[in-house]
């Protein structure tokens, strides 16, 4: 049998046939699309906060409180998650010294502990199964068996023990199983394990499974020993084999109880054993399961009639061979084939080699070719993806062609069908590929690629804050125009995503950015060319200069302002002039910028577009007069024009109609406090004006969250104050009485008792 890895079944684990298909779907449907499971929640809420709940030794490990008692399978699980959020150190593996810790499942994949720890937190145990793969080299091989077996009761029941990867001294002869007695499963897949070993490991009594995959082992005559209890034997890329083929299959010959035998090769060592194991009539009466992938010589014809001749076969391996190709392979019934012919055949190699980085990366270079033009959602693929890249982190094959992969099955409308978390976790997991290999370009592009997808960049969670970062870094890369005018969309819509806190941390991006950013308008408006790009650049730099002062002095000083007076006299488009004086009211709020703002050739445009037949862009010029013309002092060589600015302004409003009108959502507020000084100013009802009918508009269209932020920021006092002043002007304390009543619901929830 092939086995089939999930979470929630342990490696090695056989899967009939009938179930597998369930197994994925449930893989994807319940573990992806469903919320988290409650007790997934409460272990991941401890284990952030063990420092916080846990007592501390006199040698600096970590103690759980004497009344905590953990059920087995709750205290297997919690060491797993664990070691997975990479959280298990010898400080805090120390919980596990304790009896009140039932551990039977023991999973420590990757972790970074020490012997001593080892022995402390899991040898006390009774261990039915350990999975040490790839463990810190603090901890080896001998050092873990001799842990095990100073435990009597492990030494008779612990039934399977996986060390792949895991490290042995140099100085190390001799490893001793032989204590293990009970020990049914073993792997030592990548292992400095030699015939020696073998030799010893062979003689366990009741020994079925085992897996001595790419090690040194140059002779498998030992297998003799145990040859009427193996069930299960994977030896893939066994490249110090010193035998001949006529001696290997001998000996293969005599293992008459195995049901799955795993031969497969990697591609560099052109072995033929295969092929001639396929010519054999009398061997493997009874297999079940044959992996024969990566081997060379290999037909549709030899295998289909080993199968035939086999009516058990339930699986075989043809990945990176010439089978798999002929019908027989999808009309047999009841027969699972990995290899490279079709999507089904993909599926199954992704799942079954997913540890296996040869043929990972040439199952997802098939997936890549066979999912190009793709229109199918396929959740239980991408989910296969994942897997495979994150088992291989550090392998750029396999992460460059996951990512070419990822981007095939969620373009367009595919994502919309995929589960929020599962596009989360890839997205994770493509960031993750662009740290550890940085100066890849093609990788770069498809993580580009990936964030252009509207369903990833607005409803995906992923570190945004690093996504920022990234973009705003390919923007001065002065890649193609069309590489170029993802990187602008994106950057727009993620500095919206972004607080101001956030942006002021990207200081160095972002004043790049923004350099970057302004020459686009530049040339665009050289070339007189209104394209999407242009729309986008105008967005992003909206965007980037909200409740962002450095940002918007940044734009002053790279002459932002010029570039924007010549868009407006360039364009008169109202999307193309919205977004200039979207950005011009972010820069209207720095109240030390209005001397260079105040120039003969702004105030002639701003006043002119005050006069727009579209709302929202006199609107926004109106904006920009209230705040320019709040403050007397930098007016004063010319406060005729101020005044006749201010008239205009008042007069403007007055044609307006009401303030719920139906205005573009594009006009959005992080924050009303750049409005308190027009409020508060008594002596200019015009300002005050333009506020109040700014704050009822956006109060009506989103009352949840503009009523609350009026409230939280301490601006529906200001509001109250306009309603009650003795020499307020009569429309703005009928428009201040508006927001007060016509919200008096919403303001309810979030206001103090003596508010208004």
């Amino acid at each position: 049998m092939v086995h089939f890895l999930h979470p929630g079944l342990s490696p090695r684990t056989i899967v009939p046939p009938d179930a597998r298909k369930d197994v994925l779907g449930f893989l994807v449907v319940q573990e992806d699309a469903s919320p988290y499971s409650l007790v997934n929640i409460c272990l991941n809420v401890l284990i952030a906060n063990l420092e916080k709940l846990c007592s501390e030794r006199s040698d600096g490990t970590l103690c759980l409180p004497e009344h905590w008692c953990f059920p087995q399978e709750l205290a297997d699980r919690f060491v797993w998650l664990m070691t997975r959020q990479g959280k298990l150190t010898d400080r805090t593996a120390s919980i596990f010294q304790s009896n009140r810790m039932k551990l039977k499942l023991v999973n420590i994949q990757k972790a970074k502990i020490s012997t001593a720890a080892f022995l402390k937190a899991f040898c006390h145990h009774k261990l039915i199964e350990l999975d040490a793969t790839a463990v810190h080299t603090d901890l080896s091989i001998p050092d873990i068996l001799s842990g095990l077996c100073s435990n009597s009761w492990i030494q008779e029941n612990l039934r399977r023990l996986i060390l792949d990867s895991t490290s042995i001294p140099r100085d190390s002869r001799l490893l001793f199983f032989g204590q293990l007695t009970g020990l049914r499963v073993l792997s030592v897949f990548n292992v400095c394990f030699r015939s020696e070993d073998l030799a010893n490991v062979s003689q366990l009594p009741k020994l079925e499974s085992l897996d001595i995959s790419n090690t040194l082992v140059t002779n498998i005559s030992a297998l003799l020993t145990c040859k009427d209890r193996l069930k299960s034997l994977t030896m893939h890329y066994l490249k110090c084999l010193t035998m001949t083929k006529p001696q290997i299959l001998a000996v293969i010959r005599e293992l008459k109880c195995l049901l799955h035998l795993d031969i497969s090769d990697h591609g560099q060592l052109r072995s033929d054993l295969a092929f001639h194991l396929l010519q054999q009539k009398d061997i493997l009466p009874n297999i079940e399961s044959l992996d024969i992938s990566g081997s060379n010589y290999i037909t549709d014809g030899a295998v289909e009639l080993f199968i035939q001749q086999r009516p058990a076969m339930q699986f075989v391996g043809l990945l990176a061979t010439d089978a798999g190709y002929s019908d027989f392979f999808s009309a047999k019934k009841g027969l699972r084939v990995a290899g490279g012919a079709n999507i089904s055949q993909i599926s199954e190699a992704l799942s079954c080699y997913r540890n296996r980085s040869c043929f990972m990366k040439e199952a997802l270079y098939r997936l890549f070719t066979e999912t190009f033009s793709t229109q199918i959602t396929m959740p239980a693929i991408l989910k296969l993806v994942a897997v495979g890249m994150r088992s291989h982190p550090l392998d750029l094959p396999v992460q460059f062609t996951g990512s070419a992969c990822a981007l095939n099955l969620t373009r367009q409308g595919l994502a919309r069908g995929m589960p929020v978390r599962l596009l989360s976790e890839v997205t994770c997991l493509l960031f993750k590929a662009l740290k550890t290999f940085p100066h890849y370009q093609q990788l770069q592009k498809n993580c580009l690629l990936s964030l252009t997808n509207s369903r990833i960049l607005m409803d995906v969670p992923f570190d945004r804050f690093d996504a920022a970062k990234f973009v705003m870094r390919w923007l001065g890369k002065h890649e193609s125009p069309k590489m170029q005018a993802m990187a602008v969309s994106i950057t727009s819509i993620l500095a919206l995503q972004l607080s101001p806190e956030q942006i002021a941390q990207l200081k160095e991006e972002v004043f790049m950015a923004v350099k970057e950013l302004l020459a686009i308008v530049k040339q665009k408006t050289a070339e007189n060319l209104d394209d999407v790009t242009l729309l986008f650049t105008l967005k992003a730099l909206w965007n980037l200069t909200e409740q962002s002062p450095a940002i918007c002095r940044h734009f002053i000083e790279n002459q932002g302002l010029a570039i924007f007076i010549q868009v407006l006299e360039t364009f008169s488009e109202t999307a193309i002039q919205s977004k200039v004086l979207g950005l011009l009211n972010n820069v209207v709020e720095v109240k030390e910028l209005f001397p260079k703002l105040i120039t003969e050739d702004m105030v002639k445009h701003i006043s002119s577009l005050l006069h727009s037949k579209d709302l929202e862009v006199s609107y926004l010029a109106a904006g920009i007069i209230a705040h320019l013309t709040s403050d007397k002092q930098p007016w004063i060589s010319c406060d005729l024009q101020r005044t006749a600015l201010l008239q205009d302004l008042y007069a403007t409003i007055q044609k307006w109609p009401s303030s719920s009108c139906k205005m573009t959502a594009l006009v959005t507020y992080r924050s009303f406090k750049a409005f308190f000084p027009l409020l508060g100013n008594f002596s200019q009802p015009e300002v005050q004006l333009w506020a109040l009918w700014a704050m009822y508009h956006v109060c009506s269209k989103n009352p949840s969250k503009y009523c609350k932020m009026l409230v939280e920021e301490e601006g529906l006092q200001l509001v109250c104050d306009i309603r009650e002043h003795s020499e307020a002007d009569p429309q703005a304390q009928q428009i201040a009485a508006s927001i007060v009543d016509d919200f008096k619901m919403y303001f309810i929830n979030y206001q103090r008792p003596s508010l208004c």
